[in-house]
């Protein structure tokens, strides 16, 4: 029987007769649905459909198969024999690599000369699962079905319902299981599968003198226990999510505060946090639960490699943008769904019912992500910072309320003095802003609001160069040829980046500003979306701390001429580059910021005296003349001297108190503030598809939504085109999380079964789809998904299941028989012995050595030299020595670059990409490392040390009690006598670096 037909029977698709019945079967609509649409959607739709079809010919729509394509008719209805189609497919054209077999070729000319009866139109060739794709009745996207435990014939073997379906594959192919472990092998398996640290030679003696069941479960309860689970399983849970302390790409610079995603994963596996919750939070986390645990959560979106450098034409940011979100789309579509959703994005799935259309609907629900820092206020401070902001508040408009006459009569005086001069050089600002004691456009209705902690003192705008600035009213008008202008004092010239004023689109994608130092050290700049109006002024440089305010103006002309100013002065030399003009309502003035969002080296750290936008490029005289205006700033003890006397001891008074509130302010803002590598989110435009991946060539629009071929699971978000981003992000988690969802538990218990028997039931734990692994034991699958399911989500529960089993607690001894039969150990009927992971092997020697520092959480230890050099950031690994550098691995500071030998040969993987499953190489340089690394010299000498303090002089002592605690066991007598000798000859320090290199030490029966 040939593959197609094959296929075409299991399906229950092809022609059925009655017995001793020799007529053809009719041929009606019901027959086209039943029969010729499955076999032209299997054979023929991947070339012959769509707009693109090949030869012009599309055969999943009745009108167009019938007219053809570019050689003209290819169906003739009631003619086969003129029928083109008919004529290439008995030629074996048509399908060119595979032909159609006889039957297929009579099956498709017998429906030709009925009439060619059409039933549903268009033929959905996502619909059904041919040899060469999935269809929408792909096995994982099915419901989970409900599988009860099989019966078995060796009813004394099983320890759980887990074994029962072991047991039964293994007796349908006539295979046993193998014998149990030993209690010493079994105990060393579960800690380091556990926990990842080998147990000391105590624990294990403790379980191996009575090794009941109950003993066992208590040992597998104490684990799951310890806080050290966390750090074992959230490495794993890292690899899967392609966790990296850097950037990547060119510029590559590091994430030094991303360690609180890190800890919050590890924390979470601990407490046991049901995994629907752990996956929610993940995706919406600072939407769900408000403070740093929230945002630390939702650094799973920006875990992946960022691109900082992405060219300058608005092709090139859109496409970089492009890349970017299909990078995310990947790991939530392969993490949570396995499902490689990311290879919809240029055209449909070539092997799984995505249609690109699905694609764009779901990258529209992520189109809110940026990368970034930001600043996160810790919600048990929030209550008692806000109080203290009120109080704050209420001594500055008391404050405000002595001053602001002060001011103002001041302000007068100054006023008749420059109406006296001649008026030709003064001119009407498009907007003021005179920051004395609000933040009020004194022209018009751009009036601003504070944020970060943007706030008045002294008469300026204060800004900290962390999470200040402040954000105007928008736009009222359109705004084209413009002057930026501002009166600044910087805090630090040494700070690169920070924006002084600014117009900017209210996404803050497009923008024009002041900014200093970011291109150039020390340099004033005309800020722009991605340079692509920024050029070198070549003027002076800020050679020290602003003793008195700059004022700094930057012109703007519709020819793209952009000339700068410094006091009144020239600021180099202007340039001619692009031009930008912002609409009405669609833009704003920012303070503070390049532009938005917050974070990173955007923020300007100082104070701004006066800023002005005027709506004209201001001529050379005029700025000259605005930059000598007798209208100086009015400082605090100039407003305080003009009080009288009854006024100024209150006006005291208040001083003080409010010194005293900040000072206060400032101490709970240090203690409740917390500044982390997270999720920046931003307001996305409507989402639309782009044909053929391309960024110019855009078609429908495409809302929020998820993927239509989950069974039982419905892709309608219910959204707007231009719903919130927050909106869009917590339909995404509710979806994905979804009870109905039979992806969502089938992946996760997959992984957890991967690491406890180096392979999952699905061997690729990534890709449940077509191009991956068929189930070895789909129902065990299913059953342990709705039993995940059905308790919550409990993963430690899941655990227990697993290790408790007959099946995980076989002994890892060989069988000639079944390794002929199953080589691969696919029916689980031995343990399959495994090679521990770089981290975890580097984590058992600090163990065993006795110099394992507990330490858990905060940042990483640093083992690599950081060095930025041309716009670039290397990481070159070496080996300090010293406590705080023995932390457990997973405390390792990991940029994308930069392993020690050690975690690299024994193949850590680089986080630029994820790592479900780890490649286990055996390679000469393992051995190197674990003989000549300094690392392992500084060990072997730190577990001699301990040996000899446990054991005193006696060499034999020494050498039995290194044994056992490299491998929780004696030598046996040739082993002694060995290790003698190599002491003897060559100090218990060489000793102690031969049991690293032991098979028993790095490998796990």
């Amino acid at each position: 029987m040939n593959r197609c037909t094959w296929v075409l029977l299991i399906c229950g698709l092809a022609p059925r007769a009655h017995a001793g019945d020799n007529s053809p079967a009719p041929i009606d609509v019901r027959h086209f649905d039943r029969v010729i649409a499955p076999l032209l959607a299997a054979r023929c739709l991947d070339c012959h459909s769509s707009q693109a079809a090949k030869g012009g010919l599309d055969l999943s729509r009745r009108e167009r198969a019938l007219r053809g394509g570019d050689s003209g008719p290819a169906i003739v209805a009631g003619n086969p024999g003129e029928s083109l189609l008919c004529e290439r497919i008995d030629a074996g054209e048509m399908p060119p690599k595979h032909p159609l077999e006889p039957a297929e070729r009579q099956t498709l000319k017998s429906w030709i000369a009925a009439g060619a009866p059409w039933g549903a139109d268009p033929i959905d060739r996502f619909r059904y699962t041919t040899a060469s794709r999935a269809g929408y009745d792909w096995w994982s996207l099915q419901p989970l079905a409900a599988v009860r435990p099989p019966a078995v014939h060796d009813t004394a073997w099983p320890r759980n319902d887990v074994d029962r379906f072991i047991l039964h594959r293994l007796e349908e192919r006539g295979l046993t299981p193998a014998a149990a472990a030993d209690p010493r092998t079994l105990v060393r398996r579960l800690y380091h599968d556990l926990i990842g640290l080998p147990p000391t030679p105590e624990e294990v003696a403790g379980f191996t003198a009575a090794p009941s069941q109950a003993a066992y479960e208590r040992l597998v309860d104490g684990l799951l226990g310890s806080p050290q689970y966390g750090e074992r399983w959230g490495r794993h849970w890292l690899d899967v999510v392609r966790f990296g302390e850097s950037d990547g790409f060119e510029r590559n610079e590091p994430r030094k505060r991303f360690w609180h995603y890190r800890d919050w994963v590890i924390n979470s596996l601990n407490a046991d946090m049901p995994y629907d919750r752990f996956v929610k939070l993940q995706l919406a986390g600072d939407l769900l639960l408000p403070g740093p645990a929230g945002a630390a959560a939702a650094g799973f979106l920006v875990a992946g490699v960022h691109n900082t450098v992405v060219g300058s034409s608005e092709r090139m940011i859109r496409l970089a943008r492009q890349d970017e979100l299909e990078e995310i789309a990947a790991v939530v579509g392969q993490s949570f769904l396995g499902l490689t959703v990311n290879c919809a994005r240029c055209h449909d799935h070539k092997f799984d019912p995505i249609p690109t259309t699905d694609y764009y609907r779901l990258i529209s629900t992520l189109d809110g992500v940026n990368f970034g820092e930001r600043e996160v206020i810790d919600p048990d401070s929030a209550a008692e910072l806000a109080q203290v902001n009120r109080q704050i508040g209420q001594i500055q408009e008391s404050l405000r309320a002595i001053d602001l006459p002060a001011r103002q009569a001041l302000r007068a005086e100054r006023k008749l003095r420059d109406d006296s001069k001649p008026a030709s050089n003064r001119v009407q600002p498009f907007a003021a802003w005179e920051f004395e004691t609000d933040l009020r456009d004194a022209v018009g209705a751009l009036h601003g609001t504070a944020h970060g902690g943007a706030h008045i003192a002294d008469g300026a705008l204060v800004l900290d160069g962390r999470g200040a600035f402040v954000q105007t009213a928008p736009l009222d008008r359109r705004l084209e040829q413009k002057t930026l202008e501002a009166w600044v004092a910087l805090e630090n010239v040494a700070q690169r980046g920070g924006g002084v004023i600014g117009v900017e689109t209210n996404d803050g994608v497009v923008f024009d500003a002041i900014v200093f130092g970011e291109r150039e050290p020390r340099h004033w700049m005309a800020g722009s979306d991605n340079f692509v109006r920024t050029k070198p002024f070549q003027g002076r440089e800020e050679s020290s701390r602003a003793a008195e305010p700059v004022h700094v103006a930057i012109v703007y002309r519709d020819d793209g001429t952009i000339a700068g100013y410094r006091n009144g002065a020239a600021l180099g030399q202007p340039y001619q580059t692009g031009f930008m003009p912002f609409a009405a309502g669609a833009a704003h003035v920012v303070f503070g910021m390049r532009h938005a969002p917050a974070g990173g080296n955007k923020m300007l750290q100082g104070r701004i005296l006066r800023g002005r936008l005027y709506d004209r490029p201001l001529t050379a005289e005029e700025i000259a003349a605005s930059a000598t205006t007798t209208d100086e700033h009015l400082a605090d003890d100039v407003v305080f001297q003009s009080l009288p006397p009854e006024v100024k001891s209150r006006r005291a008074e208040l001083d003080a108190n409010l010194k005293s509130a900040t000072e206060h302010r400032d101490r709970l803002d240090a203690r409740s503030k917390h500044r982390m590598y997270t999720i920046v989110p931003g307001q996305p435009p409507v989402m639309r598809v782009h044909v053929r991946g391309g960024v110019t060539d855009l078609g429908n629009v495409a809302p929020p939504g998820g993927i239509a071929a989950i069974v039982g699971l419905s892709p309608e978000f219910g959204l707007a085109p231009d719903a919130p981003e927050a909106a869009r992000r917590l339909r995404l988690a509710d979806w994905v999380t979804n009870p109905a969802n039979p992806l969502f538990a089938r992946v996760m218990v997959n992984r957890v079964w991967h690491y406890h028997f180096g392979a999952g039931l699905v061997e690729t734990p990534n890709d449940f789809g077509f191009n991956g692994a068929r189930p070895s034991h789909p129902d065990l699958l299913d059953w342990l998904a709705a039993s995940f399911r059905a308790d919550g989500f409990r993963l430690k529960s899941l655990h227990r299941l697993i290790v408790t089993s007959a099946a995980y607690r076989q002994a890892s001894s060989s069988n000639r028989r079944a390794f002929e039969i199953d080589a691969g150990n696919r029916l689980l009927w031995r343990f399959t012995p495994r090679r521990i992971e770089g981290e975890t092997l580097r984590d058992a020697i600090l163990k065993v050595a006795g110099a394992l520092n507990p330490a858990a959480g905060g940042p990483g230890f640093e083992d690599v030299t950081i060095t930025p050099n041309n716009g670039t950031t290397y990481y070159e690994a070496f080996d300090p020595a010293g406590p705080q550098f023995e932390r457990r691995t997973i405390y390792r500071f990991t940029p994308r670059g930069g392993r020690s030998a050690v975690l690299d040969s024994f193949d850590c993987p680089d986080p630029a990409t994820a790592a479900p499953r780890r490649s286990t190489t055996t390679t000469p340089l393992q051995a190197l490392s674990l003989l000549n690394n300094s690392f392992i010299l500084r060990m072997a000498d730190r577990f001699a040390a301990r040996v000899a303090a446990d054991s005193g002089a006696d060499r034999a002592a020494q050498v039995r009690r290194a044994w056992q605690l490299a491998v929780c066991r004696a030598p046996d007598a040739e082993e002694e006598r060995l290790s003698l000798k190599l002491a003897e000859d060559y100090g218990l320090s060489a000793l102690c670096r031969a049991l690293f290199n032991l098979h028993e030490f790095v490998v796990v029966d």
